[in-house]
């Protein structure tokens, strides 16, 4: 049936970082020695990063480094071998470490930057080799494929660049870098990156797929092993959720919440920043105004945009006023940091777009609007993908920003409305609209306090709100929806018996959705949850139920799937607040934002 396809696409730069982060507090005297292999590690690795810039290097495979000649296959060291015994993919993990310089003299702590050195080096050279092929003439579906690949390669290496920054012991013990729960996002974001660009090149062929497909084999497992080596490291702090190798939650675990005030703002948030969104529109100082009547900065969202400065440190708000704005490649890109998008409000400001898969685009390729810089935040605007339910996949609003923010915004379509690709993402008051699977991705996002309308599909179709798309069970990803309402549109609600919807799907293997503490509407089948492809993850997914309410929300006739569990647990369930799946109380304070920091105000 249409509703069970594959996804065809769920959808540069080099050198690897050289900052460096503390050494966990261990003697001096043992650090010094310590020192001189990373150094030593990072001097050889920026040469053989520099040969791949400048295309001297073929690059390194499972097996060794056949670009540098015949090599006799090392041993590996004793720390090796319990290094890469950790790992998802324990031949390739020795295979590519044995060869990597400073390895056979490394300790079992070095090997963690070590093996993120050597995988950062691969992307590297993946991206320039990949690179080097834009000339040749494409296909539109397999150029649109080809380009988010290059994009999320690119996003990759900067990814993997931070998090080795952040994991190298620094000589003066100083923290540099980002912290454990950075780490794990960035390195989850790489792999799903990844995904992402094999997935553009499902059901095309040709030398581009075969040749794109060369350079990106093993990176997947790679990164995979080093979320592997880094979480049994002691670097991932997300336990207690029931997965493979994680261990259970203690009752004593300190999962209190942060007291807000009246207006559900943090006690601790500062006057400024409660102010930056909630006060009025008139009384914003944008940077750039956005008018298609000319009484602003710039006529289009495509030239505020270009305005922006890059990395910057500072808020940059840019102020849309009313009307609708269809540009194309709308995208706050990587570089653009700190990004505010506002608006004259739901229905007032509108981003639209008309790009679906049915126009040979890739899922990725088709948002209205996307936004991938750190610290992106948008304020009462719509986004809307209006290509209609016959076109299938079609994004309104794709985010892979980490720190990303939605805030009191429509998001409307269809099929693959809502693409929460990677990272970390907040989305609070908001109205999200579609049929199948219209919240997807693999971000660790929290949904909180929004409606969630499902709307009247095709004929033979049967709506998904969520396919979450977890494929490692050491990434730390996943779609909480918490405080939430779950409706049918006025359509949907005159025909649902005739369209049962279902709660998610799992879209891979490791798959991770809760909803806690909603309003669910009879529209809901008591199923609750639908199965992908017969009995795919459902030993392995997890999905979750924690006190939920209304019509649709009864749990006795649930799926009775080894991955599917009614929560009664609060210990359990506060994992999936913001203040601990996201880290928000680290970050959402500055925002603005007023949000539920645990379970309950």
């Amino acid at each position: 049936m249409a509703y069970d396809r594959l996804r065809p696409s769920e959808p540069g730069g080099c050198g690897a970082s050289q900052a460096e982060q503390k050494n966990d507090e261990q003697p001096k005297a043992k650090n010094n020695k310590r020192k001189i292999v990373i150094l030593s590690v990072i001097a050889v690795t920026m040469i053989i990063v520099s040969a791949v810039c400048a295309g001297l290097v073929i690059g390194l495979r499972e097996g060794g480094a056949d670009s540098v000649g015949t090599q006799v296959r090392r041993k590996p060291t004793r720390a090796i071998s319990n290094t890469c015994s950790k790992t998802r993919f324990p031949s390739l993990c020795v295979n590519s470490l044995v060869e990597f310089p400073g390895s056979l003299t490394a300790n079992e702590q070095d090997l963690v930057h070590i093996s993120f050195n050597m995988t950062l080096l691969h992307f590297n050279k993946a991206l320039y080799t990949t690179t080097s092929i834009s000339y040749v003439q494409m296909e539109p579906r397999v150029r649109s494929a080809y380009d988010d690949c290059l994009e999320l390669l690119d996003d990759s290496v900067d990814a993997l660049s931070r998090s080795l920054s952040s994991v190298i012991p620094s000589q003066d013990g100083n923290s540099q870098g980002g912290s454990t729960q950075d780490v794990m996002t960035w390195l989850s974001a790489a792999l799903t990156n990844h995904d992402t660009c094999t997935e553009g090149f499902e059901g095309v062929s040709g030398t581009v797929k075969d040749q794109v497909t060369d350079e990106l084999k093993d990176l997947s497992e790679l990164v995979s092993n080093c979320l592997s080596i880094f979480a049994e490291s002691g670097g991932d702090d997300f336990s207690g959720v029931p997965i493979q190798n994680r261990r259970l939650l203690s009752s004593d675990d300190d999962l209190s919440g942060e007291s807000v005030d009246d207006e559900n703002f943090p006690k601790w948030l500062g006057r400024k920043e409660r102010e930056l969104l909630s006060t009025p529109v008139a009384a914003v100082q944008a940077d750039i105004i956005v008018s298609k009547e000319g009484n602003g900065t710039v006529k289009t969202i495509t030239e505020a945009i270009k305005k922006v400065p890059e990395h910057s440190t500072r808020r940059i708000i840019i102020y849309v006023r009313a009307g609708r704005y269809e540009e194309d490649n709308l995208k706050v890109g990587r570089k653009k940091t700190n990004v505010m998008f506002i608006g004259d409000g739901k229905g007032q400001t509108v981003i639209s777009g008309g790009k679906s898969a049915s126009d040979d685009f890739t899922t990725f390729h088709t948002a209205a609007f996307a936004a991938t810089g750190s610290g992106f935040i948008a304020r009462d605007i719509t986004f809307e993908n209006h290509a209609g339910p016959a076109k299938h996949q079609a994004v309104a609003l794709r985010i892979g920003a980490d720190h990303g923010v939605v805030y009191r915004c429509n998001i409307v379509g269809y099929q693959d409305t809502l693409y929460v690709h990677s990272n970390r993402q907040f989305y609070r008051d908001c109205d999200i609209y579609g049929t199948v699977d219209f919240i997807f991705g693999n971000a660790a996002v929290v949904i909180q306090n929004c409606n969630i309308y499902a709307r009247k599909p095709m004929p033979s179709q049967r709506n998904t709100v969520t396919a979450q798309n977890r494929k490692d069970p050491n990434q730390n990803t996943g779609i909480s929806i918490h405080k939430s309402r779950i409706l049918p549109t006025p359509d949907l609600e005159a025909a649902k018996g005739s369209f049962p919807t279902y709660l998610g799907r799992p879209w891979k293997m490791y798959s991770r959705t809760v909803f806690m503490l909603s309003y669910m509407g009879d529209h809901i089948h008591p199923r609750g949850w639908l199965e992908w492809n017969g009995n795919f993850a459902l030993d392995t997914l997890y999905y979750g139920e924690y006190k939920n309410n209304g019509p649709g929300s009864g749990v006795g006739q649930r799926v009775k799937w080894p991955g599917y569990r009614v929560i009664t647990s609060d210990t359990e369930a506060n994992k999936f607040t913001v203040a601990h799946f996201i880290y928000g109380s680290s970050w959402l304070p500055s925002t603005g934002v007023a949000f539920i920091s645990g379970l309950q105000v």
